[in-house]
């Protein structure tokens, strides 16, 4: 059976969902951004940013990098 996946974050703006899945992918964890395009042709409020989605196997660990690139002011 496949491995559902699932939002960990979301973010303002696509670039920074980029830049995290970046990190992620730097740690062997593959990710998704979605609905980044929707953030940029209508930037106002309402409409939702990007989210950043990984398979369910590794939300944790995806979650705990991320907690640790805040911790660090990145």
């Amino acid at each position: 059976m496949a491995d559902k996946l699932v939002t960990i974050a979301e973010f303002a703006d696509y670039i920074e969902a980029e830049m995290v899945k970046q990190l992620l992918d730097d740690y062997g964890i593959k990710s998704v951004v979605t609905e980044e395009n929707a953030a940029n042709l209508y930037p106002v409020s309402g409409v939702a940013g990007p989210e950043l989605q990984v398979l369910e196997k590794d939300a944790q660990r995806a979650r705990e990098i991320l907690e640790s690139r805040e911790e660090q002011g990145q």
